[in-house]
């Protein structure tokens, strides 16, 4: 594991698979190492939780990796477009943790022998965090990608979105005029998604979108969610805890993402200056895995801080 991001596999190896994991039909995305993995790395994404957006990353990071390590990401409940079966129900952020702490308890007990690394982007990074406390003996490392870990009390767009996520009225007409534009032809609802949203995100996270959001479910589930986030995320960030595992957390943070703001990373690096945060200064968004260039950039910034914790790990 080189880390220096040069090797030449071809591109979109991830294999989707479904499991039924804590009793809900779940998408994953896997990559198998090349031999033995000499790590497994569990991602969790933000939300909406539709793993197909990370694809591109997750590829780019098992590159950088050369093979070394085996990756799988998760996707949250009824987020995806295969999972059917908890059709008409809404599960909160705990009830996501939960299925998540499923997970990682199959993981380490398939390969109990195989250090543990989690990822998390945006929420996922919260959702680690509660793993790691339910398993602090064996998981060796999380990482946080533009973590959403605490309120920011100065973002107008987060007090917003709380207040339509509050309103049942607005959250089911969100969700119905989603479904709606989901029944147009392909080609005028992946033509609306690119006027929304294709300035700034390639055209494989625009497909994405009109594959996987288009359905009033999914919509309602992620608003749902979103919902249970700002009424459990904390003001200010658990310091017992960070203190406490603060050798196995890492934050990647952006110049400009008022989800996990710098403002945040002060105020860290002020109570626990020895805990390893990196600030992206290529300008990425918060969506960092819609586009090629996001996707690639972040999945260099992860394999070095895994690589670089694998090396202090063995001083």
């Amino acid at each position: 594991m080189s880390g220096d991001g040069g090797a030449a596999f071809s591109s979109s190896r991830a294999a989707v698979r479904l499991e039924r994991i804590g009793g809900h039909m779940t998408e994953l995305l896997e990559l198998h190492a090349h031999k033995g993995p000499a790590l497994q790395i569990v991602f969790v994404p933000g939300n909406p939780g539709v793993v197909a957006y990370y694809q591109e990353y997750l590829d780019a990071l098992y590159d950088i990796l050369e093979g070394g390590a085996s990756v799988t990401a998760i996707s949250h409940i009824a987020h995806g477009s295969r999972d059917w079966e908890d059709a008409g129900r809404l599960f909160s952020l705990q009830e996501q943790i939960d299925h998540k702490l499923e997970f990682v308890q199959q993981q380490l007990n398939q390969r109990p022998d195989v250090p543990l690394i989690l990822v998390g982007h945006s929420i996922g990074a919260y959702i680690i965090m509660e793993i790691l406390r339910r398993f602090p003996s064996q998981v060796q490392q999380v990482i946080g990608l533009y973590p959403f870990v605490t309120l920011n009390r100065n973002s107008q767009w987060q007090g917003f979105l709380r207040r339509v996520s509050e309103t049942s009225a607005l959250c089911t007409a969100t969700s119905t005029l989603a479904g709606l534009v989901g029944r147009l032809p392909a080609a005028v609802s992946r033509g609306l998604v690119k006027v929304l949203l294709g300035r700034v995100w390639d055209p494989y996270a625009v497909d994405i979108t009109r594959r996987h959001l288009l359905q009033s479910r999914v919509v309602h589930n992620f608003m749902y969610m979103g919902r249970t986030e700002f009424a459990t995320l904390p003001l200010e960030p658990d310091w017992r805890f960070l203190r406490e595992f603060q050798s196995r957390i890492s934050f990647l943070f952006g110049t400009d993402d008022h989800w996990g703001p710098l403002s945040l990373l002060v105020n860290i690096s002020k109570e626990i200056p020895q805990l390893k945060m990196v600030v992206e200064r290529e300008g990425h968004l918060h969506t960092f895995s819609c586009t090629k260039a996001g996707s690639h950039c972040v999945a260099s910034h992860t394999a070095n801080i895994i690589i670089s914790h694998i090396a202090c790990a063995h001083l």
